[in-house]
């Protein structure tokens, strides 16, 4: 079996530490104005035996420099505010490495999308 968690991230210079379970999935990020945050949603799986591993998020505003081996999730939209909050995996780059993929809502993201073909 497998469900779905809310984790708010920290829109600071610093990435935000996540616990989740091997196997899981990032399934969609938003701007919820009554909490005034930046929220993700993991898809993972719910048996207690898998591992949980370490995996780091970083929010970005429009035009803050981004290491170029971080992987861009998705972008959150303030509806009633000019931000708007770029989400980016904190990856390593290595050579030869594939990336994990993400999907929201049934949508390519990221690498996901340029390994299909579009640019």
């Amino acid at each position: 079996m497998k469900t779905i968690h809310k984790f708010r991230l920290e829109c600071t210079k610093e990435p935000t530490t996540l616990k989740l379970r091997e196997g899981c999935r990032v399934v969609r990020c938003e701007y919820l104005v009554p909490q005034k945050g930046v929220y993700l949603w993991v898809e993972q799986p719910l048996n207690i035996a898998i591992p949980t591993i370490e995996r780091q998020f970083l929010v970005a505003f429009s035009g803050d420099p981004v290491p170029d081996s971080y992987e861009y999730l998705d972008t959150a939209l303030d509806p009633f505010g000019p931000e708007a909050y770029h989400i980016y995996e904190v990856t390593e780059a290595q050579p030869g490495a594939s990336k994990p993929t993400h999907h929201h809502s049934g949508v390519m993201m990221g690498a996901d999308f340029k390994r299909a073909g579009a640019a």
